[in-house]
């Protein structure tokens, strides 16, 4: 999920308008990034990305500018600079995937010098034309890979670097720069075969991928009693032929079972791939659902609970429509409700009751907001944001009625529910 600061009504701003910040730091919150990012101008809204299930960073973010000129400004001077002890990347947001995809302008260099970071090689290349993107691969410690990438706006820039500093010396080492190329088109001997029956051996598998070329080697991988695990290897002489094998043999069936035949990986480039995968599969889904709650600022009425946006309160008193619809709804709610019961509840829940002891009126809304959230969520998944949000302004007493009780819990969502489809504000 995308946690959102939205600081001012905006829409359809220009992707100059938009950053990308990335290798962020996994304590890095929307209200840090707000903090750092205003200084260059007014925002729009501020995001960090989020896994869907556990609500943790998912290492970048956007921020959305009012105006290009500030996004510039926060482009250049922000870039590489360190937040919560690690340097952040930035680039221009760009939500269309064939540009980033084409590979244009995009250039490899690899045998670096580890103390090589970021920074220092945006900076090398800079003066070479105006750069995109640039990163340096680092391990799960941080440290760097010795390689990178660097795109640039134009093939031309990429061409150039290429040209003039390919086999140059970097910090004493000899470095290759080439052309990007996607892994999808990168030449490959080595063939993975995995799913075909026990029985088979390495002359049966020589005999079905002889007929794509040469092949150099075949091995059928066993146990320690010798007995084939049903997966290998053929490694061909010629990659084109290898390329040929995976065409025509993947998802064929022999003997009932269907094959699987790919490029062979290493253990490190699967683990990456399936990383990326996931990544981008959680961009998607941050990208189709980003519930954004207008703010006059962050910090002031605005609470996370259980890994959501809880609108602002009623008592800071917004001037937005949206907001001023919600107040409605809330001060309604709080109306049906009358005075709370007299009643002692139960404040066992999960050590619920020490803890607003000593807690200002604040702490025991945002302790309560915790605690409350995930149970809203289970009764009404959507609204739960707002929901919550208009249960907090109930009496505490209430609150921990509700906490402690199922039953009266569900009939006060239902009845929140009902205000809020009575003034259109229902997530459907």
């Amino acid at each position: 999920m995308a946690h959102v600061l939205q600081v001012e009504n905006g829409v359809g701003q220009m992707v100059r308008s938009s950053l990308y910040v990335g290798d962020l730091h996994p304590s890095v919150n929307e209200l840090q990034l707000f903090q750092l990012f205003s200084q260059m101008g007014p925002l729009i809204s501020v995001r960090v990305c989020r896994d869907l299930s556990s609500g943790r960073s998912l290492g970048y973010g956007y921020v959305n500018f009012s105006n290009p000129q500030d996004a510039s400004r926060a482009l250049n001077v922000m870039n590489f600079r360190v937040v919560n002890g690690k340097p952040i990347r930035i680039m221009y947001s760009n939500r269309d995937p064939s540009i980033r995809k084409s590979g244009i302008g995009n250039i490899f260099i690899k045998n670096l010098d580890k103390g090589i970071d970021c920074k220092a090689l945006h900076e090398t290349f800079s003066n070479f034309g105006n750069i995109l993107s640039c990163k340096i691969a680092t391990d799960v410690w941080g440290q760097s890979k010795g390689y990178g990438f660097v795109q640039f706006e134009s093939e031309e820039a990429a061409q150039c670097v290429v040209e003039k500093l390919n086999g140059m010396l970097f910090n004493d080492k000899q470095v290759f720069i080439g052309p990007f190329v996607r892994k999808e088109k990168r030449k490959f001997n080595n063939v993975y075969v995995k799913n075909f029956s026990r029985s088979l051996n390495e002359d049966d598998l020589s005999n079905i991928f002889g007929e794509y070329g040469s092949i150099t080697s075949v091995v059928v991988m066993r146990d320690e009693k010798g007995k084939s695990k049903g997966f290998g290897f053929v490694n061909f002489e010629d990659a084109d032929d290898a390329s040929r094998a995976v065409d025509g043999v993947n998802g064929k069936k022999f003997d009932e079972k269907e094959w699987y035949v790919g490029k062979a990986q290493k253990k490190c480039e699967r683990e990456m791939e399936l990383k990326e995968k996931f990544e981008h599969k959680n961009e998607r889904v941050n990208q189709s659902v980003n519930p954004m709650y207008p703010l006059c600022a962050p910090g002031v009425g605005q609470q996370l609970y259980y890994g959501a946006m809880i609108p602002p309160q009623p008592r800071f008193g917004f001037g937005f429509g949206y907001n001023q619809q919600l107040l409605r709804a809330r001060t309604r709610l709080v109306q049906q409700n009358g005075q709370p019961p007299l009643m002692q509840p139960q404040m066992s829940s999960g050590g619920l009751g020490s803890g607003l002891g000593n807690s200002t009126a604040e702490q025991q809304r945002r302790l309560v907001g915790n605690k409350l959230y995930p149970l809203v969520e289970q009764l009404e998944q959507k609204n739960a944001p707002k929901v919550t949000g208009m249960l907090l302004e109930m009496d505490h007493t209430q609150l921990l009625h509700l906490l402690n009780s199922p039953h009266a819990l569900k009939a006060k969502v239902a009845e929140a529910i009902d205000v809020l489809r009575n003034d259109n504000l229902l997530v459907s």
